[in-house]
């Protein structure tokens, strides 16, 4: 883990993305105190079905729109 200073990490920002995309945490001070850690984001991994029973469509989901909205989507109607 490093400890860089505001100026340094300004100037050095990709290098410490990089250093962080490895894996590693980066520390940032001011004035010689730790005031920021740049950590790794651990994605999500995707879960099939988790919002099962919370999306509900409604019967009509797959009638034709109505003529004005058709319209409206062609710029005949404001």
């Amino acid at each position: 883990m490093g400890v860089f200073n505001v100026h340094d990490a300004k100037t050095h920002l990709s290098r410490l993305l990089e250093q962080v995309a490895r894996g590693e945490e980066v520390i940032i001070a001011k004035s010689g105190r730790p005031v920021a850690k740049l950590v790794p984001v651990a994605a999500e991994p995707r879960r099939p079905g988790r919002l099962k029973g919370r999306i509900r469509l409604g019967p009509d989901f797959d009638e034709p729109l109505p003529e004005e909205v058709l319209a409206a989507f062609r710029g005949e109607r404001e």
